[in-house]
């Protein structure tokens, strides 16, 4: 009967989603013991940690409720972030390669925009610092300040996050483009059907400079050093997470871990023609993309400062223009 393909091929992804998730709880706890405490000569915390004891810690705390002007939309923030990163995962999966434009280049990079986007708002509509409407400059008697603008310590992680969407996601979006110039299309199906044919893309000159660029795209878009803008220690650290807490926190925490697995999956389809599909022993070389790509920026952040404006714009253009480059050579 219909419906017997039907729910079979919806086990196979909740199959894989649970997979990727799982996987996704693991490679924070993995990257911080394995990577960074090597480096540092240390013992390290427990490789469940940061990827699942720390969002079961943080849900069982209490919630604050932080000054906002749009409460509801606020707090929604970051389940919006983890249904958009689940929907691009959903987009990789073959089962989703028969809805067309759906599962294309397109669709990924405006998923990814609306991630991008959300943590402009996420700055921008808090107005506490620590719970507390904390303005400044100070109101109290002899600490006004003349013709000056009142702001909050959010509104600079919210301008951060803009200038990370207008400027940092370039070299990332530019290398999703690569394939594209190879392939001569924008459909995820038409690039693993090639790639099944002709080989990884990743093998060849345009690959090879795509992957670079991707390298840096993937840093700046987890927000990993040098690339750290989104936040600094004037944002007491946390720069737009800041003023979430309890469930919410948590499942920030959550989101990053499974964000880091989505783009990995994301260049083993475009570079290496390997979707996720659960019913092939190739699903294993998704996993193990999905912890190199966390062992490489481990060890390039654990030797890198943040970057300032002076060395953030530079590497930003200069990456960029590379992965021009690669366009151009997949194109020849």
């Amino acid at each position: 009967m219909d419906y017997i393909p039907i729910l079979y091929s919806t086990l196979v992804v909740v199959v894989t989603l649970a997979i990727a998730f799982i996987v996704g709880t693991i490679i924070p706890g993995f990257e911080r013991k394995y990577i960074h405490a090597r480096i540092q000569q240390r013992v390290g915390p427990s490789i469940f940690s940061l990827g699942l004891m720390a969002p079961i810690k943080f849900y069982f705390k209490e919630n604050i409720k932080p000054n906002s002007t749009v409460p509801g939309l606020y707090k929604a923030l970051p389940a919006i972030c983890f249904i958009v990163i689940l929907l691009i995962l959903l987009v990789l999966l073959p089962q989703f390669y028969v809805f067309g434009m759906f599962a294309s280049i397109i669709a990924v990079i405006g998923l990814l925009k609306v991630e991008e986007i959300c943590y402009v708002l996420m700055g921008s509509l808090s107005k506490s610092v620590m719970s507390l409407p904390m303005p400044f400059p100070d109101l109290a008697k002899g600490g006004a300040h003349l013709n000056s603008q009142r702001s909050f310590i959010e509104d600079l992680s919210s301008k951060r996050a803009f200038r990370l969407i207008a400027f940092g996601s370039f070299p990332l979006y530019l290398s999703l483009f690569v394939p594209v110039s190879t392939v001569g299309s924008v459909y995820l199906k038409d690039i693993v059907n090639y790639q099944a044919i002709h080989g990884p893309i990743l093998f060849t000159p345009a690959g090879v400079l795509g992957f670079i660029v991707f390298l840096i795209g993937f840093m700046v878009l987890i927000n990993e050093y040098p690339f750290a803008i989104l936040k600094t220690k004037a944002d007491v650290i946390e720069g737009p997470y800041m003023e979430y807490a309890s469930k919410f926190r948590g499942l920030v925490y959550l989101t990053k871990g499974f964000l880091i697995v989505v783009l990995a999956t994301l260049f083993s389809v475009l570079f290496v023609g390997l979707p996720p599909y659960l019913l092939s022993w190739k699903i294993l070389i998704n996993i193990v993309i999905a912890f190199i790509f966390p062992v490489i920026i481990g060890i390039l952040s654990a030797f890198s400062p943040i970057f300032t404006n002076r060395q953030f714009y530079p590497t930003i253009i200069g990456t960029s223009l590379l992965g021009v480059l690669a366009i151009v050579l997949g194109l020849l």
